[in-house]
Protein backbone atom coordinates (compact mmCIF):
# COMPACT_ATOMS: atom_id res chain seq x y z
CA UNK A 1 0.00 0.00 0.00
CA UNK A 2 1.46 3.48 -0.98
CA UNK A 3 0.41 6.43 0.99
CA UNK A 4 1.15 9.92 -0.33
CA UNK A 5 1.51 12.96 1.93
CA UNK A 6 3.14 16.77 1.21
CA UNK A 7 7.29 16.18 2.07
CA UNK A 8 9.89 16.33 2.80
CA UNK A 9 10.24 13.84 5.09
CA UNK A 10 9.25 15.34 8.81
CA UNK A 11 6.23 17.26 8.12
CA UNK A 12 3.36 17.10 9.77
CA UNK A 13 1.78 15.57 7.07
CA UNK A 14 4.14 12.77 7.15
CA UNK A 15 3.89 12.08 10.98
CA UNK A 16 0.37 11.83 9.86
CA UNK A 17 0.49 9.54 7.43
CA UNK A 18 2.37 7.43 9.61
CA UNK A 19 -0.12 7.65 12.50
CA UNK A 20 -2.72 6.54 10.25
CA UNK A 21 -0.92 3.17 8.51
CA UNK A 22 2.52 2.55 10.08
CA UNK A 23 3.40 -0.17 7.56
CA UNK A 24 2.43 1.71 4.03
CA UNK A 25 5.06 2.60 1.58
CA UNK A 26 4.94 6.49 1.48
CA UNK A 27 5.75 8.62 -0.86
CA UNK A 28 6.44 12.65 -0.88
CA UNK A 29 5.26 15.23 -2.79
CA UNK A 30 5.98 18.81 -2.87
CA UNK A 31 2.30 20.47 -3.06
CA UNK A 32 -1.23 19.49 -1.89
CA UNK A 33 -2.50 19.67 -5.24
CA UNK A 34 0.21 17.14 -6.28
CA UNK A 35 -0.70 15.02 -3.64
CA UNK A 36 -4.66 14.92 -4.71
CA UNK A 37 -3.32 14.41 -8.06
CA UNK A 38 -1.30 11.57 -7.49
CA UNK A 39 -4.08 9.89 -6.03
CA UNK A 40 -6.63 10.37 -9.27
CA UNK A 41 -3.77 9.08 -11.40
CA UNK A 42 -3.37 5.87 -9.25
CA UNK A 43 0.50 6.35 -8.20
CA UNK A 44 -0.73 6.08 -4.43
CA UNK A 45 -3.76 3.99 -2.44
CA UNK A 46 -4.23 6.60 -0.02
CA UNK A 47 -3.22 10.23 0.41
CA UNK A 48 -2.85 12.03 3.54
CA UNK A 49 -4.61 15.86 3.70
CA UNK A 50 -4.79 18.10 6.72
CA UNK A 51 -8.22 20.11 6.90
CA UNK A 52 -8.62 22.04 10.32
CA UNK A 53 -6.76 23.45 12.59
CA UNK A 54 -7.61 24.27 16.15
CA UNK A 55 -6.04 28.11 16.25
CA UNK A 56 -6.35 28.73 12.29
CA UNK A 57 -9.56 26.62 11.66
CA UNK A 58 -9.67 25.08 7.88
CA UNK A 59 -7.62 24.63 5.60
CA UNK A 60 -9.70 25.55 2.60
CA UNK A 61 -7.33 24.92 0.15
CA UNK A 62 -7.53 21.25 0.80
CA UNK A 63 -11.45 21.29 1.34
CA UNK A 64 -11.64 23.12 -1.83
CA UNK A 65 -9.45 19.83 -3.54
CA UNK A 66 -11.71 17.89 -1.75
CA UNK A 67 -14.59 19.20 -3.15
CA UNK A 68 -13.81 19.68 -6.61
CA UNK A 69 -11.84 16.33 -7.34
CA UNK A 70 -14.81 13.58 -8.30
CA UNK A 71 -14.42 10.01 -6.89
CA UNK A 72 -12.24 10.59 -3.64
CA UNK A 73 -13.39 9.92 -0.06
CA UNK A 74 -12.04 9.85 3.30
CA UNK A 75 -11.99 6.44 5.27
CA UNK A 76 -9.97 8.06 8.64
CA UNK A 77 -8.92 10.47 10.45
CA UNK A 78 -6.63 11.71 13.25
CA UNK A 79 -5.73 15.10 15.13
CA UNK A 80 -2.27 15.71 16.13
CA UNK A 81 -1.76 18.06 18.69
CA UNK A 82 1.24 20.19 17.23
CA UNK A 83 4.50 21.54 18.57
CA UNK A 84 6.14 24.60 16.71
CA UNK A 85 9.70 25.06 17.35
CA UNK A 86 12.17 27.43 16.46
CA UNK A 87 14.52 25.80 14.16
CA UNK A 88 18.66 27.66 13.91
CA UNK A 89 22.00 26.71 12.82
CA UNK A 90 24.32 26.15 15.94
CA UNK A 91 25.66 29.39 17.84
CA UNK A 92 22.67 31.60 16.37
CA UNK A 93 21.06 34.11 18.39
CA UNK A 94 17.63 35.24 18.38
CA UNK A 95 19.11 39.10 17.40
CA UNK A 96 20.46 37.26 14.59
CA UNK A 97 17.34 36.52 13.21
CA UNK A 98 16.81 38.25 9.68
CA UNK A 99 14.31 35.83 8.08
CA UNK A 100 11.64 33.24 9.62
CA UNK A 101 11.06 30.28 7.16
CA UNK A 102 7.79 27.60 7.18
CA UNK A 103 5.00 26.93 5.86
CA UNK A 104 2.17 29.73 5.92
CA UNK A 105 -0.02 27.83 8.62
CA UNK A 106 2.69 27.31 10.99
CA UNK A 107 3.46 31.12 10.54
CA UNK A 108 0.13 31.94 11.35
CA UNK A 109 -0.10 29.63 14.27
CA UNK A 110 3.26 31.50 15.75
CA UNK A 111 2.20 35.34 15.49
CA UNK A 112 2.37 36.38 18.66
CA UNK A 113 6.66 35.13 19.14
CA UNK A 114 6.79 36.33 15.82
CA UNK A 115 5.57 40.13 17.02
CA UNK A 116 6.93 39.96 20.51
CA UNK A 117 10.48 38.61 19.51
CA UNK A 118 11.35 39.01 16.19
CA UNK A 119 8.87 41.96 15.01
CA UNK A 120 11.62 42.87 12.37
CA UNK A 121 12.28 39.55 10.72
CA UNK A 122 10.87 38.45 7.26
CA UNK A 123 8.06 35.54 7.22
CA UNK A 124 8.40 33.79 3.88
CA UNK A 125 6.27 31.03 3.21
CA UNK A 126 7.31 27.75 2.22
CA UNK A 127 5.40 24.72 0.76
CA UNK A 128 5.76 22.76 3.96
CA UNK A 129 7.64 22.86 7.43
CA UNK A 130 9.98 20.57 6.44
CA UNK A 131 10.85 22.14 3.27
CA UNK A 132 12.00 25.53 5.30
CA UNK A 133 14.75 23.26 6.86
CA UNK A 134 17.09 23.43 3.54
CA UNK A 135 16.78 27.53 3.57
CA UNK A 136 18.65 27.44 6.94
CA UNK A 137 22.39 28.67 4.95
CA UNK A 138 23.20 31.28 7.64
CA UNK A 139 22.86 32.75 11.58
CA UNK A 140 20.52 35.02 9.95
CA UNK A 141 18.12 32.43 8.84
CA UNK A 142 15.13 30.73 11.31
CA UNK A 143 12.83 28.00 10.18
CA UNK A 144 9.76 26.62 12.16
CA UNK A 145 9.17 23.03 12.22
CA UNK A 146 7.97 20.51 14.28
CA UNK A 147 9.13 18.89 18.12
CA UNK A 148 9.74 16.03 16.14
CA UNK A 149 12.39 16.87 13.44
CA UNK A 150 16.14 15.76 13.98
CA UNK A 151 18.70 16.97 11.64
CA UNK A 152 22.51 17.13 12.15
CA UNK A 153 23.77 20.86 12.67
CA UNK A 154 20.45 22.27 13.19
CA UNK A 155 19.27 23.39 16.71
CA UNK A 156 15.51 23.11 18.25
CA UNK A 157 14.98 25.61 20.40
CA UNK A 158 13.19 24.07 23.72
CA UNK A 159 10.02 26.73 24.13
CA UNK A 160 6.92 25.90 22.24
CA UNK A 161 6.37 28.77 20.55
CA UNK A 162 2.76 28.41 19.04
CA UNK A 163 0.10 31.19 19.70
CA UNK A 164 -1.84 28.45 22.25
CA UNK A 165 -1.13 25.40 23.94
CA UNK A 166 -3.66 23.75 22.59
CA UNK A 167 -2.72 23.38 19.07
CA UNK A 168 -4.53 20.46 17.51
CA UNK A 169 -4.70 19.72 13.50
CA UNK A 170 -6.73 17.25 11.86
CA UNK A 171 -6.22 14.70 9.01
CA UNK A 172 -8.15 12.92 6.78
CA UNK A 173 -6.90 9.47 5.15
CA UNK A 174 -8.36 9.99 1.25
CA UNK A 175 -9.15 7.37 -1.42
CA UNK A 176 -10.39 6.89 -4.46
CA UNK A 177 -13.91 5.49 -4.74
CA UNK A 178 -17.83 6.11 -3.18
CA UNK A 179 -18.67 4.85 0.42
CA UNK A 180 -20.22 1.96 0.03
CA UNK A 181 -23.82 1.94 1.87
CA UNK A 182 -23.76 -0.30 4.49
CA UNK A 183 -20.13 0.74 5.65
CA UNK A 184 -19.96 1.90 9.47
CA UNK A 185 -18.08 5.10 10.54
CA UNK A 186 -18.11 7.12 13.85
CA UNK A 187 -18.42 10.12 11.60
CA UNK A 188 -19.71 11.31 8.36
CA UNK A 189 -18.61 14.46 6.58
CA UNK A 190 -20.38 16.16 3.88
CA UNK A 191 -20.55 19.50 2.04
CA UNK A 192 -23.90 21.99 0.95
CA UNK A 193 -24.79 24.40 -0.46
CA UNK A 194 -28.05 26.45 0.62
CA UNK A 195 -30.49 29.26 -0.94
CA UNK A 196 -29.28 32.68 -0.62
CA UNK A 197 -32.20 33.74 1.76
CA UNK A 198 -33.68 33.98 5.00
CA UNK A 199 -33.38 30.56 6.85
CA UNK A 200 -31.35 28.87 4.26
CA UNK A 201 -28.71 27.51 6.41
CA UNK A 202 -31.12 26.68 9.18
CA UNK A 203 -32.92 24.45 6.24
CA UNK A 204 -29.47 22.62 6.13
CA UNK A 205 -29.01 22.18 10.05
CA UNK A 206 -32.51 21.23 11.39
CA UNK A 207 -32.18 18.18 10.15
CA UNK A 208 -29.27 16.89 11.95
CA UNK A 209 -30.80 19.12 15.59
CA UNK A 210 -34.05 17.57 14.64
CA UNK A 211 -32.18 13.90 14.18
CA UNK A 212 -30.84 14.02 17.23
CA UNK A 213 -27.24 14.19 15.89
CA UNK A 214 -24.07 16.15 17.05
CA UNK A 215 -22.65 18.60 14.66
CA UNK A 216 -18.97 18.24 15.12
CA UNK A 217 -17.79 20.89 12.77
CA UNK A 218 -19.12 23.40 10.32
CA UNK A 219 -16.14 25.14 8.08
CA UNK A 220 -18.22 28.08 6.06
CA UNK A 221 -15.98 28.84 2.57
CA UNK A 222 -17.41 31.64 0.45
CA UNK A 223 -18.07 30.19 -3.56
CA UNK A 224 -15.56 31.68 -5.50
CA UNK A 225 -18.17 32.71 -8.49
CA UNK A 226 -20.50 33.72 -6.10
CA UNK A 227 -20.43 36.35 -4.22
CA UNK A 228 -21.90 36.57 -0.55
CA UNK A 229 -23.08 32.79 -0.79
CA UNK A 230 -21.02 30.11 0.99
CA UNK A 231 -20.63 26.38 0.43
CA UNK A 232 -20.46 24.76 4.27
CA UNK A 233 -18.33 21.57 5.15
CA UNK A 234 -20.13 19.79 8.24
CA UNK A 235 -18.94 16.68 9.89
CA UNK A 236 -21.62 15.14 12.19
CA UNK A 237 -21.31 12.12 14.61
CA UNK A 238 -23.35 9.21 13.48
CA UNK A 239 -23.02 6.02 11.60
CA UNK A 240 -23.29 6.29 7.63
CA UNK A 241 -24.96 2.63 8.11
CA UNK A 242 -27.48 3.72 10.19
CA UNK A 243 -31.40 4.26 8.68
CA UNK A 244 -31.65 7.17 10.75
CA UNK A 245 -28.81 8.83 9.70
CA UNK A 246 -29.05 8.29 6.54
CA UNK A 247 -32.93 9.69 6.79
CA UNK A 248 -31.04 12.90 8.11
CA UNK A 249 -28.93 13.31 5.06
CA UNK A 250 -31.73 12.88 2.23
CA UNK A 251 -33.43 15.66 4.00
CA UNK A 252 -30.32 18.06 3.99
CA UNK A 253 -29.50 16.55 0.46
CA UNK A 254 -33.59 17.75 -0.73
CA UNK A 255 -33.38 21.20 0.45
CA UNK A 256 -29.71 22.04 -0.54
CA UNK A 257 -28.01 23.45 -3.57
CA UNK A 258 -25.91 21.31 -3.49
CA UNK A 259 -24.68 18.25 -1.68
CA UNK A 260 -21.71 16.06 -1.45
CA UNK A 261 -20.74 13.51 0.82
CA UNK A 262 -16.77 14.06 1.83
CA UNK A 263 -16.27 11.07 3.64
CA UNK A 264 -17.04 8.39 6.66
CA UNK A 265 -14.67 7.51 9.25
Amino acid sequence: MTLGYLGPEGSYSGLAAATLRADANFKEYASFPLVVSALVAGECDYIVLPVENSLNGGVYQNLDLLQSTKGVVAVAECALKLSHRLATLQGTRLEDIRRVYSHEQSLGQCQKFLSGKLPKAELVAMPSTAASLKMLKKKTDACIVGAHVNKEGVKLWNEDIADEDCNITHFLLVKKGDIAGGTHSKKVFFSATCLHEAGGLFGLLAPIKDGGFNMTRINPRPIKDKFGEYRFFIEVEGDFADEKLQAVLSEIKKVANSFKILGAY
